[in-house]
């Protein structure tokens, strides 16, 4: 009995003093070294830099008048008693809008007509007195006196018989205004004139206006420091105009520029263009404010990214390129201009490099970034995928 005390004593000693040498080695072991944490990557959405062909454009406002536009007035006074058009129709040269009363001028051109007879028969009637007494003349039975009378009376006639002449023409072109036609193509306005009412030549608005449309004008201004440039390019060949909607978006008609006009505007520092559109769909309107661009020449090879790329600071426009090791930096770069949302880059940028378009003011220097692609890339609102990529 007392041996098995004893052992049993022993193994408690010894599975004690095992214990506490373990926890000593435990406790003097050192720690492993902790993992350090990945590098947080910004998330962004990036391009690559394009090159090609780049149209280069001088942009101006302009207002759409009419190529022609006739007010149509009477050049004599009647009645109407006929209308033949309706407004807002479109008419073309020679078709009649309106007629006036013809029976007054109509009866001026009988009365001129029978008195050109009645004198054509009184000139037949002086002619053979002419002759008559001319014979009895060299006869002696006429005094010389008498024969002049007669030829007096004869040239008379002659004389009265071009007047009547006269008189006719005058009266057959009175007759000719009672019928209003359109001098030219074009769309008819507003009516002034109803029929029964008295038209007169000195009628302010006349009968209707005739406004040509196609093809129509655009009148733009640019800046007069463009005017070398546009100069130059004009010497080479016909400048294409493009018209656009008020708000940038939507092409209207495509053209060609006439003419500079003949001096600089100085209150405003501008000059005036005119281009000329055949406005086939009829999209220009007469009086239409339009945003006009004329076309000067086309940059090859020139590099384009899209325009919310760029970055504005003190020292002026900049871009975040994004290098090999998806690191971003700032770049300074020269911007062209801006047209359709593609900037044209004219220096500090090469093709094929990556800069990015939304989500730059996460960025700063030596950022890590994460270029989104896919859906998230595509989002309408860039900056919102990006925020919709942030943990």
């Amino acid at each position: 009995m007392r041996n098995k005390r004893a052992i049993i004593a022993v193994l408690a000693v010894t599975t004690l003093c095992v214990g506490i040498g373990v926890m000593f080695r435990t406790t003097d072991t050192p720690a492993p070294a902790a993992t350090p944490p990945a590098p947080v990557r910004v998330p962004v959405v990036a391009t690559k830099v394009a090159s090609g062909d780049v149209p280069i454009y001088q942009r101006g406002v302009g207002t759409v008048i009419a190529y022609n536009n006739v007010i149509i007035r009477s050049q004599i006074t009647g009645q109407i008693v006929k209308i033949s058009f309706q407004q807002g129709q479109t008419v073309h040269q020679g078709d009649l809008l309106a007629e006036i009363d013809p029976r007054p001028y109509q009866a001026q051109l009988d009365q001129a007509i029978a008195n050109r007879e009645r004198d054509q028969a009184q000139l037949v009637n002086a002619q053979a007195n002419l002759d008559r007494y001319t014979q009895l003349g060299t006869k002696g039975f006429a005094t010389p006196q008498l024969i002049e009378t007669q030829k007096a009376q004869f040239a008379e006639l002659q004389a009265a018989i071009k007047s009547d002449d006269a008189l006719i023409d005058a009266a057959r072109v009175n007759l000719s205004y009672t019928q209003l036609t359109a001098p030219i193509d074009g769309v008819t306005g507003i009516r002034q004139i109803d029929i029964g009412n008295i038209i007169h030549p000195t009628d302010p608005n006349g009968l209707v206006d005739v406004t040509q449309i196609q093809p129509i004008s655009v009148i733009f201004t640019l800046p007069e420091e463009t005017f070398p440039d546009i100069q130059e390019q004009m010497a080479k060949g016909t400048l294409a105009v493009y018209a656009y909607s008020q708000d940038d978006k939507t092409k209207l008609d495509e053209g060609k520029l006439i003419l500079i006009n003949n001096q600089i505007i100085q209150t405003t520092g501008t000059i005036q263009l005119r281009a000329d559109f055949p406005n086939a769909q009829r999209r220009l309107w007469p009086g239409e404010l339009v945003n006009a661009r004329l076309l000067l020449t086309t940059r090859h090879n020139g590099l384009t990214i899209p325009a919310p790329a760029i970055q504005q600071g003190p020292n002026g426009s900049y871009v975040w390129v994004i290098g090999p090791d998806g690191i971003a930096q700032i770049r300074p770069v020269t911007v062209g201009q801006i047209s359709d949302g593609q900037a044209l880059i004219d220096s500090g940028l090469q093709p094929n490099e990556t800069v990015v378009t939304a989500g730059q003011y996460r960025l700063a220097p030596d950022a890590l970034v994460q270029q989104l692609h896919g859906k998230a890339a595509q989002d309408p609102s860039l900056n919102s995928a990006v925020e919709q990529a942030l943990p």
